[in-house]
């Protein structure tokens, strides 16, 4: 089942909407079903997420469209995080802001968690990260030169640190304290 009710505080945002994007795809040896189960656990992020030192759920849906957590980034200031589309079994998209604002360096950012399956027993797992900059054409241009290698390099982090964390059973994170 597709949820896709609009979070009411935030400004209705399509990937259409973004100007760039950085994807990776890793497959991780576990069947789609026990992958699912893992990654609706929206807590764990700071598990396999590089950088991030915690997570907290900070509504009282704890999955689903609308549910918002914020992470927590070694020498940042917190992120949060809301799902504005679920997939049941197959994954979710969620909005990065700080609070109603944008979360520097994007005017909007959206961040896919996507699963297929891929064989049997073996799960596609296919993270993405769509954002705008903020300015105009030029700015945004020189913006992607400087940002689209960083932005395709943590993408492809979580992809292989999430993958080490659901086939290991233990967090990939190194900043991960065991709480």
């Amino acid at each position: 089942m597709s949820q896709t009710a609009p979070d009411p505080q935030l400004p209705v945002l399509q990937l259409a909407d973004l100007q760039h994007s950085a994807t990776a795809q890793v497959i991780i040896d576990l069947p789609r079903e026990q992958v699912w189960e893992r990654l609706r656990d929206l807590s764990k992020a700071h598990y396999y997420v590089p950088r991030l030192t915690n997570t907290t759920i900070n509504t009282e849906r704890k999955e689903g469209v609308g549910t918002s957590r914020t992470v927590f980034p070694k020498g940042m200031a917190p992120m949060d995080e809301t799902v504005i589309e679920w997939t049941e079994g197959y994954g979710f998209k969620i909005r990065l802001h700080r609070g109603e604002r944008s979360a520097a360096p994007f005017k909007n950012a959206i961040f896919v968690y996507a699963i297929e399956d891929a064989g049997p027993g073996k799960t596609a797992f296919k993270p993405a990260i769509h954002y705008t900059l903020p300015g105009g054409a030029i700015v945004n241009a020189i913006g992607s030169l400087l940002l689209g290698g960083v932005m395709r390099g943590n993408v492809e982090q979580v992809a292989q640190k999430l993958k080490q964390y659901y086939e290991t059973g233990k967090p990939s994170n190194p900043l991960f304290k065991a709480e």
